[in-house]
């Protein structure tokens, strides 16, 4: 199948187009390089360098000739969507509908569609499954969930069929090596660590320590980045052979507290890790974590790499080249 991934230069999206290429397919990556790099995406694949937001760009994509498209191209900080809402309404949003209508004006109609368990918001029960209220808590999960519903009305409307793929904390690295970019200014605790565990900083802030967890730091669910590589390709499998539209959360069922992650990290790298607490962050809940019974049952996925202690092992390996 050709395909189309935008941000496929990125950190998760070029583990997706790495899956992609060893399972035959041709693929084309649009990525404007803000926040990726030309020399992690696949040799097979083709590169554009260009964005969602130029429709000039879109043409070019397109004329490439997809039967599919994989969107991965969004800004992701939750933190910074607060203070720069308008930045992540013209990414994200606007990006994306005009990705949709030049998919429609191309007729393809197939999206896979890279969302965030954020759009829940605060828990209000746990594990969160895909019944659980939707009621983002950052600007960063509301435009995922509208983009979610513009998705619906465009199914409803134009037959146009989608899988949104729900998922918190991304982490972990190729286990074969292949991918060794490291992200732009991560936020994520995993890549943290790892910076401070390779001495790129000289000490991490864990936000909290009086939270009602077993160690009084937050608890939270982490995915493997191949994991995630795995199910959009499955989900774009799906879709191909049902024609159906669907929405599902990647998770683990397990989930790690901050202080649980920095210990495992301590070991695997012989490193001692210094972190300073400091107060907790405004609008972070005690836990968050996802079940994915959902994913199980309708692609027949589930987590092989997802170990905290796989998802440390690989992301070590790249930050001690």
């Amino acid at each position: 199948m050709k395909i189309l991934v935008t941000g496929g230069a990125g950190y998760i999206g070029s583990h997706v187009v790495l899956d992609l290429c060893d399972a035959g397919n041709e693929v084309i990556v649009l990525d404007d390089l803000s926040a990726g790099f030309q020399s992690s995406v696949d040799p097979r694949a083709e590169f554009l360098k260009g964005s969602t937001l130029e429709k000039n760009d879109l043409i070019k994509a397109f004329a490439f000739g997809p039967e599919a498209v994989i969107h991965l191209a969004a800004f992701k900080a939750a933190g910074e969507s607060m203070t720069h809402p308008q930045k992540y309404s013209h990414n994200n949003i606007v990006g994306t509908v005009n990705l949709l209508n030049a998919m429609l004006e191309q007729k393809v109609l197939k999206f896979v569609f890279s969302s965030t368990a954020a759009v829940y918001g605060y828990p209000q029960y746990l594990p969160m499954d895909e019944n659980h209220p939707t009621n983002p808590a950052n600007f960063y999960g509301f435009t995922k969930l509208e983009i979610e519903r513009i998705l619906k009305w465009y199914d409803d409307l134009k037959g146009l069929k989608f899988a949104a793929l729900r998922y918190f904390n991304a982490a972990g690295y190729d286990p074969e090596k292949r991918i060794t970019a490291l992200e732009k200014n991560p936020a994520n605790l995993l890549p943290v660590v790892m910076e401070t565990a390779s001495k790129r900083r000289k000490s991490m802030d864990v936000f909290g320590r009086d939270y009602k967890t077993p160690d009084g730091t937050g608890v939270r669910d982490y995915i493997h980045v191949s994991d995630l590589a795995r199910a959009h390709v499955k989900a774009l499998d799906y879709l191909d052979q049902k024609n159906k539209s669907f929405t599902v959360n990647l998770a683990t069922g397990d989930s790690y507290s901050v202080m649980e992650v920095i210990k495992l990290a301590e070991t695997i790298t012989g490193k001692k890790i210094v972190y300073n607490i400091t107060d907790r962050r405004a609008g972070d809940p005690a836990e968050l974590y996802a079940a994915s019974n959902l994913a199980e049952e309708l692609l027949n996925w589930k987590a092989e790499y997802s170990s905290l202690e796989m998802i440390l092992k690989t992301t070590w390996q790249v930050y001690n080249r």
